[in-house]
């Protein structure tokens, strides 16, 4: 189905937009399903995908052991490895909660990588990517899990806009690399400091500047490399701390 004539929902090409590249008129706009891999390693990349309101996961993956080392949504695509001169990807691409997307052969990425506009504009989300990838394994690897849980909530916000989260405790500690326990534990702290509510495998956001503060640290510079060298008109002001639609969480009671 070929796209409407209204501004992209993707960020990404939102910025792209006003520049009028051609590759705007081959783009489809498809149905992601939860769990579908978009990429695999060793397997020839078909199309390159910009969600919408769909979040995709990056996973690094050895044998049968897995670990999210990115996220992708509303602000970005995949295919950064063609960006960068591989032919195939080195991660797991997986659709994480089911949404639509803008698909674009590859055929007219390679296209489109030829105008130099486009071409800077996405080694700068390459850049911004790998930023993301680096930071993942600082949290990973010097954070605890409520800092690295309380940064995960908050990046999933970020990319899909939507304050409730439909995911398992077990699915967040396969992404996390942790035991389902310590998840559950680590949820139990956010939610007692009034941060999310959890129910039935639904997490919602409640006081975003709130897991910001408890990531300690851990949440923040890829995402503001990506304002400074992609969208510099970008208001972060405009991101939501105490959720819209939610109560003000009363006080906590002092112990």
């Amino acid at each position: 189905m070929a796209i409407d004539p209204s501004p992209p929902k993707n960020r990404l090409l939102r910025i792209l937009a006003p520049k009028r590249p051609r590759f705007l008129t081959a783009l489809e706009r498809i149905e992601l399903e939860k769990g579908q891999e978009l990429e695999r390693p060793g397997t020839p990349i078909d199309y390159v995908y910009f969600p919408e309101n769909s979040l995709l996961s990056v996973l690094a993956t050895a044998g049968s052991k897995k670990i999210e080392v990115g996220m992708i949504g509303y602000e970005g695509v995949t295919g950064t490895s063609i960006v960068l001169g591989a032919d195939h990807p080195a991660h797991v691409v997986l659709v994480q909660s089911a949404g639509s997307a803008l698909r674009l052969p590859v055929a007219d990425l390679h296209a489109a990588l030829a105008v130099p506009d486009a071409r800077s504009l996405w080694l700068r989300y390459a850049h911004v990517a790998t930023v993301q990838a680096t930071q993942t394994g600082l949290a990973n690897g010097q954070g605890s899990l409520v800092e690295r849980l309380a940064r995960w909530i908050v990046m999933w916000h970020d990319r899909v806009r939507d304050p409730t989260i439909a995911i398992t405790h077990g699915r967040i500690s396969i992404l996390l690399g942790v035991r389902r326990a310590g998840v559950t534990v680590a949820m139990h702290r956010l939610e007692g400091d009034r941060l999310i509510r959890s129910k039935r495998n639904r997490i919602t956001v409640l006081d975003r500047d709130g897991l910001v503060r408890a990531a300690n640290g851990f949440y923040g510079i890829p995402e503001a490399e990506y304002d400074r060298l992609i969208d510099p008109a970008f208001d972060v002001k405009s991101r939501p701390g105490k959720v819209a639609g939610d109560a003000t969480p009363p006080p906590r009671a002092a112990p």
